[in-house]
């Protein structure tokens, strides 16, 4: 067992200085003072005046590798452990990307049960940015019913041109049978769409909606930062819809990107409820730049830390309230993707929590019931990870 005395708990909401009490997976106890005998076998961490948050779920990572806009020698790494622990992150959730043609949906599956097994947490998505797009069992749905790690399908590309621009009828159908997969077993069966760089980017999404019975909430557009008029266009789509801000590609492409922490609350300012704003790393992921002529003129590559920095930079530079801050990349995506156990400090709750002092600096991480990190040190490694 596992016991933090005297820290300020924002779970995401303030709950004031807390002792809390973690015992296997899940965290048991949430009291003012807890107390045992010294003879049982607790270890007790001192965290008087540090915060606990929750630790974040990053909901957008390339966690088996992605890329290839250059070449062959251009696709990128799989996802580490340690890039996890270092940004405050204690679940992922996996995709491919632009290449659903040499990278397969079984090798994101594998990663997600690597990842597992190194001891945080991973779903993800099946498909890519093709329709048509790549599964395990031959159908989204069946994907999304019958493999337990599997919560929704994306991540699909519209309004790009790497896009293949399917018609509102496929992307009606293509989402129908991820709700119905959604509902047979028991997840989100959300489609995250990969917003391009072409005007009107929303339109359809909006069209697919208007001829059937789906709701915008059935979408997860992300990407919603990239540039200054699709920035306007979601402070009208997100009052009804959730939306994804991409933390990582910021600092590369700062002439095109809304930088992350200012679309937050400026997201709030026009009316966006905060419930429906999500925000990932896009990690692993190229960040590709292209010229007129479709010529590739520059790669760059996301981090999951990309997401910590954001958040404090929200709350430090943009004035926003811990609480709210946090539930951007915690509670939020817990709720949208049906993540029960995830995104909040609570008693049954899954034990994921990172500890943090005044100048935000991760002190220590628990992921699962086990410290990961701690006083500021790495305790755990990937496999091949020195």
């Amino acid at each position: 067992m596992i016991l933090f005395k005297n820290c300020q708990v924002y779970s995401p909401e303030y709950i004031g200085k807390k002792d809390v009490l973690i015992a296997g997976t899940k965290v048991v106890a949430i009291q003012d003072n807890i107390a045992f005998p010294k003879e049982m076998n607790i270890d007790i961490i001192e965290a008087d005046g540090l915060k606990m948050l929750p630790g974040l779920i990053d909901a957008h990572v390339h966690i088996a590798g992605a890329g290839g806009e250059g070449g062959p020698a251009t696709r990128t790494p799989e996802l580490q452990l340690s890039n996890m622990l270092e940004a405050g992150v204690t679940t992922v959730v996996g995709c491919l990307g632009t290449d659903g043609i040499t990278r397969s949906v079984e090798s994101v599956l594998m990663k997600v049960k690597a990842l597992r097994q190194e001891g945080v947490s991973a779903w993800m998505y099946t498909g890519a940015y093709q329709v048509p797009t790549p599964t395990i069992l031959g159908d989204v749905g069946k994907d999304i019913a019958m493999i337990e790690e599997i919560i929704g399908v994306g991540e699909i590309a519209l309004s790009d041109h790497r896009s293949s621009f399917p018609n509102v009828y496929e992307l009606i159908k293509l989402t129908e049978h991820a709700r119905v997969g959604g509902m047979l077993g028991n997840k989100a069966g959300i489609v995250n769409i990969h917003m391009g760089d072409a005007k009107d980017p929303f339109k359809p999404l909006y069209e697919a909606v208007e001829l059937c019975e789906l709701k915008l909430t059935q979408f997860l557009p992300t990407h919603c930062n990239r540039n200054d008029y699709i920035f306007e266009d979601v402070k009208k789509y997100g009052k009804k819809g959730y939306i994804d801000i991409t933390a990582s590609s910021y600092p590369y492409f700062p002439q095109y990107e809304i930088k992350p922490s200012k679309a937050i609350v400026e997201f709030l300012k026009a009316g966006v409820p905060l419930e429906n704003i999500t925000m990932t790393s896009d990690a692993c992921g190229s960040l590709p730049d292209f010229d007129e002529k479709g010529n590739l003129i520059q790669l760059e590559m996301g981090y999951p830390k990309s997401i910590f920095t954001e958040i404090v930079d929200t709350i430090t530079k943009e004035n926003l309230e811990i609480e709210k801050a946090i539930k951007v990349s915690t509670s939020n995506i817990a709720d949208i993707l049906k993540l029960k156990d995830k995104g909040r400090i609570a008693v049954n709750k899954d034990a994921d929590v990172i500890v943090v002092n005044d100048d935000f600096e991760i002190i220590h991480l628990v992921a699962n019931g086990e410290i990961m990190t701690r006083d500021k040190e790495i305790l755990r490694k990937g496999s091949y990870e020195k």
